[in-house]
C-alpha cells in the first residue's frame, strides 16, 4: 500500500463511522441530548434567571409560574436556575471521574495484556477482587473514607469505575498483541513502549471511547448518588442529587422539587446511553 493510500484508508474508515452514526437516529437524539445539556451547564450565568443561592421566604414552594418556570424549593430558591447550575457539578463529575478512570486503567491493562505473565496475573487478581465489590458501594465506601466533596466524590468514582478500563484495554491488547502489523515490529527491533504507544494504543482506543461514553451516564447517577446521601456536593451549592434528598420531604407539598430534577437525571443518562451506543456500532470494526 502507498503512503497516499495509507493516509486515505484512515478518513475513508471516519467517514463511514459518521455516515453510520448519523444514519442511527437513536444516537443522533443522544448527541443532541448530550449538547444540549452541555451548552445549558456552560452557559449557566446566562440562561438563569434568577440566582441560585437568593432565598425568598415569601416564596416558599412556589409551583410553576411564569415567574418561577419550574417553581421554588423549601428556602424559596428558584429551581430552574439551580439547575442549571447543578448541571455544572453533575457534567463535571461524569467527565472527570471517567477521565480519571481512563488515565489509571488503560495504562494498567496495556501492561497487562502485552507483558502478560506476573503482570497480567497480578493485575487480573486485584482488578477482580475490585469487580467483586459492587460498583455504587464502592463508590460510597471511598468517598465516605476521603470526605464529603464533589471533588472526593469524583475522585471515589473514577477509582471505582477503573476496574471496568483495566479488563477492557487488557482483552483488547491480548487480541492485537497477536496481529501480523505487531509482530513485524517486533521483528525489525521496535522498543516494547513504541510498540504499545505506536501500534496496540491506537488500535484498542476505539472501544475505550466507546466505553467511556457509557460510564459517564454510570458516573452521572453514581454523583447523584453521593448527593443525595450528603457525600457529593454540599449545600448551598446546587447539585441534582442534594435537590433530591431535599425534595423527599416534600413530595406531597411540592412534587415539583423532585420531578424536574429526577427528570434532567433521565434525560442527561439516556443521552450519553444513546450516544454510547451508536459510537459502539458505528466505529465496530466488522462492517468496515
Amino acid at each position: 500500500m502507498s503512503v497516499q493510500a495509507e493516509a486515505i484508508a484512515p478518513r475513508r474508515k471516519l467517514g463511514r463511522a459518521a455516515s453510520k452514526f448519523m444514519a442511527n437516529r437513536s444516537a443522533v437524539l443522544g448527541g443532541v441530548l448530550v449538547v444540549i445539556f452541555v451548552l445549558l451547564a456552560i452557559g449557566a450565568p446566562l440562561f438563569a434567571t434568577h440566582d441560585p443561592f437568593q432565598t425568598s421566604f415569601t416564596a416558599i414552594r412556589k409551583a410553576p409560574s411564569a415567574e418561577f418556570w419550574l417553581g421554588t424549593d423549601e428556602l424559596g430558591r428558584d429551581i430552574y436556575s439551580r439547575m442549571l447550575f447543578g448541571s455544572r457539578a453533575s457534567l463535571m463529575a461524569g467527565v472527570i471521574s471517567v477521565a480519571i478512570a481512563v488515565l489509571v486503567g488503560v495504562p494498567f491493562g496495556l501492561l497487562a495484556g502485552f507483558y502478560g505473565g506476573w503482570i497480567d496475573a497480578a493485575v487480573s487478581r486485584v482488578t477482580e477482587a475490585l469487580l467483586a465489590i459492587p460498583f455504587l458501594i464502592l463508590a460510597i465506601a471511598l468517598a465516605a473514607f476521603l470526605g464529603p466533596s464533589l471533588t472526593n466524590a469524583m475522585i471515589a468514582i473514577g477509582l471505582s469505575a477503573t476496574p471496568i478500563f483495566i479488563r477492557l484495554t487488557r482483552g483488547q491488547a491480548l487480541s492485537v498483541k497477536t496481529e501480523d502489523y505487531v509482530e513485524g515490529a517486533r521483528a525489525i527491533g521496535l522498543p516494547n513502549v513504541l510498540i504499545m504507544t505506536r501500534y496496540i494504543f491506537p488500535n484498542v482506543l476505539p472501544p475505550i471511547v466507546v466505553q467511556a461514553t457509557i460510564t459517564i451516564a454510570t458516573a452521572i447517577i453514581a454523583e447523584a448518588s453521593l448527593s443525595f446521601l450528603g457525600l457529593g456536593q454540599q449545600p448551598p451549592n446546587p447539585s441534582w442529587g442534594s435537590m433530591l434528598n431535599t425534595a423527599k420531604n416534600f413530595m406531597t407539598q411540592a412534587p415539583w422539587m423532585s420531578v424536574f430534577p429526577g427528570g434532567a437525571i433521565f434525560l442527561v443518562v439516556l443521552g450519553f446511553n444513546l450516544l454510547g451506543d451508536g459510537l459502539r456500532d458505528a466505529l465496530d470494526p466488522r462492517d468496515h
